[in-house]
């Protein structure tokens, strides 16, 4: 099979030249440049996440999750900032073309595109190690869009879903603890199946003051908020919300998934402490949980308070670095 003939049978979905896509993908797959049309009023939304085999996902994930995941990261990025996902672009290098692996990739990956209507709209395929490259745009209407930026003391800090169920299922792999065999299917359904919160980051727009995705680790994707917007933090350990698997695990192992895991992609989020009773509507209206964990403050830095008011020890814990970890 020919790379043309691969990406008309796995990735075409029946776009050619000159057929409209419809919504803001004026012209898709099938020439050199998409064509996109903006919604008047509304701004850009841009982001790209990278997938490298042994770095971001083991090769033992199934092709199905593993398409369903390449996306999720990316429209996670677009929920942080409160877009609606428009259109992606994808670019696949293969060490060959196994059929089996594509069917199932795309199946999994144009699942969650089709859940939140978003289309693919172009790309790059060539051989070479597995590297799966996807790039999303959203849209937001001007000056609306949630940015890392705005967090003021005094603002609530908020985390959404639970946290650290996929760092667990890591440490299983990794063989540092283990977990009943339904234990670690739940915990392993988070890593390799995370849902995008995109439902709860349109709700927050008008609401929250600032926000990321949770996808390095708490305490260091938080961190970037604090530096961008020139303020501190105490975060609650004890308010911190975790599954009934992971809150059956030793302290310090749970104290390890809920600061440092990434891969869950829930929110963390800040919004004025009078907007409590909005933060709640809104993640009803999104049918996604939402948690007041903590407080932002003048002070820079970051700080954790255990049950008893006592400060946690931070020096051993660090969010993820591709150069680092």
């Amino acid at each position: 099979m020919g790379e043309f003939d691969l990406i008309d049978r796995y990735f075409g979905r029946g776009a050619r030249a000159g057929r409209t896509e419809g919504g803001a993908v004026t012209l898709g797959i099938g020439d050199d440049c998409a064509v996109l049309t903006p919604t008047p009023g509304h701004q850009w939304l841009v982001s790209a996440d990278m997938l490298v085999e042994g770095r971001h996902f083991l090769s033992t994930v199934s092709p199905r999750r593993l398409g369903h995941k390449a996306l999720a990261v990316n429209l996670s990025d677009l929920a942080a900032c409160g877009a609606s996902p428009r259109a992606f672009f994808l670019s696949l290098a293969l060490p060959r073309v196994d059929e089996a692996f594509l069917a199932g990739f795309s199946q999994g990956m144009f699942e969650l595109a089709d859940a939140h209507g978003i289309v693919l709209a172009g790309g790059d395929t060539t051989a070479g190690p597995l590297n799966i490259n996807i790039t999303v745009m959203g849209e937001t209407p001007a000056g609306q869009a949630l940015l890392r930026s705005g967090a003021r003391p005094g603002d609530d800090v908020w985390v959404s879903g639970t946290l650290g169920d996929a760092r667990l299922a890591l440490e299983v792999f990794r063989g540092t603890l283990s977990l009943s065999g339904h234990q670690f299917d739940e915990a392993r359904l988070r890593m390799e199946l995370p849902e995008p919160r995109v439902a709860l980051g349109r709700a927050l727009r008008g609401i929250a003051s600032a926000a990321v995705d949770v996808s390095d680790g708490l305490i260091g994707d938080i961190g970037h908020v604090l530096t961008r917007s020139g303020v501190g933090a105490t975060l609650r350990l004890a308010d911190l919300p975790r599954s009934a698997i992971l809150g059956a695990q030793p302290e310090a192992v749970q104290q390890l998934c809920l600061l440092t895991g990434g891969d869950d992609y829930e929110l963390v989020f800040t919004a004025p402490a009078d907007q409590r009773e909005r933060v709640i509507e809104a993640g009803h209206a999104a049918a996604t949980p939402v948690y007041r964990v903590g407080r932002i403050e003048a002070e820079p830095g970051l700080r954790v308070v255990d049950g008893a008011g006592a400060t946690v020890s931070l020096a051993s814990l660090r969010g993820f670095d591709h150069f680092k970890s």
